[in-house]
């Protein structure tokens, strides 16, 4: 497992203003992640636990968003330059190095975790084990939003990510995931891709019951 990150986190590391670049706008040109975001920011809110994490925060536009949308929000990325970037982009913000896999934080520390396109470069026999951490770290009642790349097949499929390989998933299999983690799965966007890759953009909304 640490190998796959430590390339994943050197990867990012090389095309840090790049990708800032591209995701400068907080989504303005993708409506259904604002929209799947804006929700879950709301049901955080409704636990009374607003302390969240952005699990892969990037360069932090995304930890900044949950912020201005009321939640005490921090960010964790595997790549120093993402963190680093993300600190001078939002010098109010809290960001830390640190692995999705294993969160430095106590179980049941969190009203709610964010990962956004960040669990897309785990290999498939490794997302079981990444869906259990972050289900550690929520609260009765926390919420968990991972959004993704679907297929319609019935297999996991790599693809050449345009920074590192990633995988697309089958809806319902990624479901399983969560769900296994103790987690339930309770709601669900899919739309067309927003890119010319191809695959499904998909959102998946789940809760540890309280």
């Amino acid at each position: 497992m640490r190998a796959h990150q430590d390339r994943t986190g050197a990867a990012y590391d090389g095309v840090v203003e790049l990708y800032a670049s591209l995701f400068a706008g907080r989504l303005e040109t993708h409506p259904f992640s604002r929209t799947m975001i804006g929700t879950f920011a709301e049901l955080v809110r409704g636990t009374g636990n607003l302390r969240a994490a952005d699990v892969g925060c990037g360069p932090g536009h995304l930890t900044a968003m949950l912020d201005e949308l009321g939640l005490d929000a921090f960010g964790m990325d595997l790549s120093p330059a993402m963190v680093e970037h993300a600190r001078r982009a939002h010098p109010t913000l809290r960001f830390d190095q640190g692995r999705m896999e294993a969160l430095p934080l106590a179980d049941g520390a969190l009203g709610g975790v964010l990962a956004h396109y960040s669990t897309i470069h785990t290999p498939p026999a490794e997302l079981p084990a990444l869906m259990a951490e972050l289900g550690r770290v929520l609260a009765p009642g926390g919420l968990l939003l991972v959004s993704f790349f679907a297929t319609d097949g019935p297999e996991p499929v790599r693809f050449d990510h345009k920074v590192t390989p990633a995988y697309s998933w089958p809806v319902d299999r990624f479901a399983e995931m969560p769900a296994g983690a103790g987690l339930v799965p309770f709601a669900r966007l899919i739309h067309d891709p927003s890119t010319p890759r191809g695959f499904l953009d998909a959102h998946l909304l789940a809760r540890r019951p309280v």
